[in-house]
């Protein structure tokens, strides 16, 4: 069963918000003395946030989603490929046994 989190929703993205506007190499300190919150527990946050809401680095929510989808093509592909695969070790053991008339 998953904990709740400590701090609210808003707040989290309220300090990701005031990171990204300061753009400063110290603005994770900065925003987390203000606050009152671990440094490590901002830095955290900003790094796990999408570009597109304010995140340093990282990727924005398109680009997640797109990657989403195309891990999940890849493995459809994946499976595809072994039936093949299979089919085709099948195939070419019946056209290496002797006929028989």
């Amino acid at each position: 069963m998953p904990t709740p989190n400590k701090y609210p929703k808003e707040f989290r993205e309220k300090a990701v918000r005031m990171v990204a506007e300061m753009d400063s190499p110290d603005a994770i300190k900065r925003v987390s003395e203000k606050l009152g919150v671990n440094r490590e527990t901002v830095r955290y946050w900003v790094k796990n946030t999408p570009v597109s809401k304010g995140g340093k680095k990282g990727l924005s929510e398109e680009e997640i989603n797109e990657l989403k989808a195309l891990r999940k093509e890849v493995a459809e592909l994946r499976r595809a490929n072994e039936i093949l695969k299979s089919a085709s070790a099948f195939f070419a053991r019946e056209l290496d046994r002797p006929r028989t008339r």
